[in-house]
């Protein structure tokens, strides 16, 4: 048996960034190999310094410098297989060989020349480590790229005028290999037009780190641990000051909105995507006290919490708040825009709040959630329709039931009953039973996603109006809708 190569990344400097596999790997091998100059030091090994003991560590050490040879890549080629002969014994002999790479072995490292003439006779791992371009971007506090922008990572020993035409062709670059290149990456950045946003990192999260505008930077202070950043220019563009947010916030010319959002039925996985970045982007939760409770709690936010009966009171309090500068999310369950808070939103905004800009984010319905318990009862043609007769008299309920169970078409009865409202069901369902025939399919879903969830299918003749309540929601199947076991309705999409 062989040992096992690793190339292992241990990162920019701070030896807290080191992954936890990388600690493991350098704590446990028989062998730890490191590449350095002529003097000794190695950066790497001082990252991993506290984690060695008893492992035979090989020092790799560079032959030559460039001016020393005519033969540079020759000479290197020459080191790279002498060094990969001595790590090949220990492998051969069963050690495994952890050789540690500053930043990432794949990144610019020297690693990559030993793992390309041993990793087709050796197993081998490549660990990865966080690279001095990440380490410099955090040093800086600023995004390399956002959005859809372009990043290009560069070498400085690029010709200048190549370089130059690089930097002129991409979003945002870090330039790499400074050192003795320095002068030559400054010119190029200039010529480029890029100087002015470019940005120094030297020795990136080690005690000695040192940023600085590129162009303030004295060449000869240059070492080669060093990076020139080019950082994102939508950052820079769209970021705000805190002077004008201030002020915005003080005077109230901030530009707030309202969205308004859909829960769903209950469960937090089908609560949308695009509803919970509404959630966490909100300053302000408005809403029925039993909807806000639906919302996970965060200390930076303002929750508004009233009863049932007010949604215009409701849907102009959360407008002031945006008209305010506040961004407000007014909640709702199921689907904002069926028999909930979209509709009291839009029309207050339209009336008094033109200038407030509103958004509805859609939700899983009720009627959705409680179809899919059974299989495809909406599976064609259906209505919904509420049987709360708070907002539109009786008369207008039965004209409309009637008008659709003539149609022959599936209903979803929204808010069947209440406290306060205990005889519409028994009287929709009367209505219904002179167009349907006794044994029509009605889905009983109640609490649909909640701790009391309860969904059946009952005859429509055996419907007991006892049993419903605002909690419920019916669905009355058509005359081509189909029951064929326990549990299961569909109306097919084939009609007749």
């Amino acid at each position: 048996m062989t040992g096992t190569l690793y190339g292992v990344g241990v990162g920019p400097g701070d030896p807290s960034l080191m992954t936890v596999r990388a600690v493991d790997l350098v704590r446990g091998a028989d062998v730890v190999a490191y590449h350095c100059a002529r003097h000794g030091r190695s950066n790497a090994r001082a990252i991993v310094a506290a984690y060695l003991g008893e492992q035979v560590e090989e020092q790799l050490t560079y032959p030559v410098t460039t001016e020393e040879t005519d033969d540079y890549q020759g000479r290197l080629d020459a080191f790279y297989a002498e060094a990969a002969a001595r790590l090949a014994a220990h492998l051969d002999a069963g050690r495994d060989v952890v050789v540690i790479a500053e930043g990432d072995p794949f990144f610019y490292g020297s690693y990559m020349h030993l793992h390309k003439r041993l990793a087709d006779r050796y197993p081998t791992e490549v660990v990865p480590g966080v690279t001095s371009v990440a380490a410099a971007a955090a040093a800086l506090g600023r995004p390399l790229v956002e959005r859809d922008e372009v990043l290009t990572v560069l070498p400085g020993t690029l010709p200048p005028d190549e370089l130059a035409a690089r930097l002129a062709a991409t979003d945002a670059a870090a330039v790499m290999k400074l050192g003795r290149t320095f002068t030559g990456v400054r010119a190029a950045l200039a010529t480029s037009g890029r100087l002015d946003e470019a940005h120094y990192v030297e020795r990136a999260s080690t005690a000695d780190q040192r940023t600085a505008p590129l162009a303030d930077v004295d060449p000869a202070s240059v070492p080669y641990f060093s990076v020139g950043l080019v950082p994102s220019r939508v950052h820079a563009q769209t970021k705000p000051t805190a002077r004008a947010e201030t002020a915005a916030a003080i005077d109230g010319t901030r530009r707030g909105e309202v969205v308004v959002v859909g829960l769903g039925p209950g469960a937090r996985e089908r609560l949308t995507p695009e509803a919970a970045a509404a959630l966490a982007a909100a300053e302000d939760v408005v809403g029925y006290t039993t909807y806000t409770a639906r919302v996970p709690p965060n200390p930076r936010q303002r929750v508004h919490g009233s009863d049932n009966k007010v949604e215009s009171e409701r849907a102009a309090f959360a407008l002031d708040l945006a008209r305010g500068g506040r961004r407000v999310a007014v909640v709702s369950s199921g689907d904002p825009g069926v028999f909930a808070m979209a509709s009291a939103v839009v029309e207050v905004a339209a009336a008094d709040y033109p200038d407030v800009p509103v958004r509805v984010v859609p939700g899983v319905s009720a009627a959705q959630a409680v179809a899919a318990r059974v299989g495809a009862p909406l599976g064609h043609d259906y209505a919904m329709i509420s049987l709360s007769d708070r907002l539109k008299p009786w008369d207008v309920v039965e004209r409309r039931l009637a008008a659709v169970a003539d149609a022959d078409m599936a209903i979803a009865l929204y808010n069947p009953a209440s406290r306060s409202r205990t005889w519409q069901v028994e009287a929709a369902r009367d209505l219904l039973l002179k167009y349907r025939d006794p044994s029509t399919p009605v889905v009983v879903g109640r609490d649909v996603d909640g701790p009391e969830e309860s969904v059946r299918v009952v005859r429509l003749a055996d419907l007991v109006p006892a049993e419903v309540d605002m909690r419920t929601l019916l669905i009355v199947g058509a005359s081509t809708s189909r029951w064929p076991a326990p549990g299961t309705v569909y109306t097919p999409r084939r009609y007749g």
